[in-house]
């Protein structure tokens, strides 16, 4: 495999095929941080910790699991799971089928589902940390922060937070989501206030790149929140309209990660070709670089933070090192490893750690994270802007 690609339908998966690398913490950043969505979509990530290195889960071992468990008329997925949670690879995941299915769905910009992320906190209670903007749980009036009590009139508190996010979207055997139209009933909490309501779940789109043009004039401000397919177009279009002498903000904080090949194919935007990023998949060593002729003049200004992962930490690690950007925010997440999945006996799939990624300038990311040029943890966007101001005007 001489690089990233990406993938079709996961049940023509050939067995132990590499079909994508991701660099993302998705599903598995949810499992991680106590972040997830209801529908397998990107979450912004709660911890601000170090992750651990050095864990990594063996494929032989996990391929026997579920091999050995489909022979015996039990779950593979499950039983590659246990693995996979033995081995202390907190990077690793394993999927039903359909599990699998919309993870690939979100990866290309849609769910089914009502539009609402929860998370975790204290105590196991579930809250509302995202509403999407026109989707059904926004319609009905759900804001972020309020608590959700009850699913389908299952209590939610302290339970899994995984096990709310099954209800949410409805799954069924085999890990399938439920289809648009089904209803589902939420039992929700706003202080004093205690209220329920039933939405019907629908085919949403995840907008990941929104652009913000400033109407009385001033840099234009183009927010990723996760590379899926698309991403390095819509950035480029942002780009190509945006006024160059007013230079550019690119703000990948809460960025979770994505597709590699997004992620290098936003770099070409910014980039006259060049290194992007030197990876190494089972220790044999690769290399992505930026394709094409892209901005390399308009003055540029990344923001990131904490929640800054992977296929965004390779990005501002990237146009760090090659000069290209001046990097503001606060330390990020430091996940510098690549995932790869294959099909298992029985259908699942494991996405499984491969490598590691490290930057043009030779720095590795994992537990490391990118460090700004500029280190800022209040008013970030605001410093981002005094920095752009004084950076010169494109020609």
């Amino acid at each position: 495999m001489s690089g990233p690609c990406s993938y079709d339908r996961p049940r023509r998966i050939r067995r132990g095929a590499a079909l994508t690398l991701f660099l993302t913490g998705v599903l598995a950043a949810g499992a991680a941080t106590g972040t997830w969505d209801q529908a397998g979509d990107v979450a912004e990530p709660a911890a601000r910790s170090r992750p651990a290195t050095g864990a990594v889960a063996d494929r032989a071992s996990v391929e026997r699991a579920a091999a050995q468990a489909t022979a015996d008329g039990k779950s593979g997925a499950q039983a590659a799971a246990d693995v996979v949670s033995r081995s202390g690879d907190r990077w690793s995941a394993v999927y039903t089928p359909g599990e699998f299915e919309d993870f690939q769905a979100q990866l290309g910009g849609t769910y089914v589902g009502v539009g609402l992320w929860v998370r975790q906190q204290g105590g196991g209670r579930i809250t509302v940390s995202r509403v999407q903007p026109g989707g059904p749980a926004a319609r009905a009036g759900i804001a972020v922060g309020d608590r959700l009590d009850a699913v389908d009139g299952r209590p939610a508190q302290g339970r899994p937070v995984t096990e709310t996010v099954a209800r949410l979207r409805g799954d069924g055997p085999g890990g399938s989501g439920a289809a648009a139209g089904t209803p589902v009933r939420l039992d929700l909490r706003r202080g004093a206030r205690q209220w329920s309501v039933t939405l019907r779940r629908t085919r949403l789109h995840t907008e990941n790149v929104t652009v913000h043009r400033p109407a009385g004039g001033g840099p234009t401000r183009i927010k990723i929140t996760a590379f899926a397919k698309g991403t390095g177009a819509a950035v480029r279009r942002a780009v190509r309209t945006a006024d160059p002498r007013e230079g550019l903000l690119l703000d990948l904080r809460g960025n979770t990660g994505g597709l590699v090949t997004e992620a290098v194919a936003t770099a070409s935007v910014f980039l006259d070709g060049g290194l992007v990023a030197i990876y190494d998949v089972h220790g044999s060593q690769r290399a992505l670089y930026a394709e094409g002729t892209g901005d390399t003049r308009t003055p540029l200004v990344v923001l990131v933070d904490g929640g800054t992962m992977s296929a965004a930490e390779l990005l501002s690690g990237a146009l760090q090192d090659r000069g290209r950007a001046v990097v503001v925010g606060s330390p990020t997440f430091g996940k510098g490893s690549i995932q790869m999945p294959s099909e298992l006996p029985g259908g699942s799939v494991a996405e499984l750690t491969v490598g590691h990624y490290r930057t043009p300038a030779g720095r590795a990311v994992d537990g490391a994270g990118i460090t700004p040029d500029l280190i800022v943890e209040d008013h970030a966007e605001k410093r981002a802007r005094t920095v752009l101001s004084g950076l010169g005007t494109g020609t």
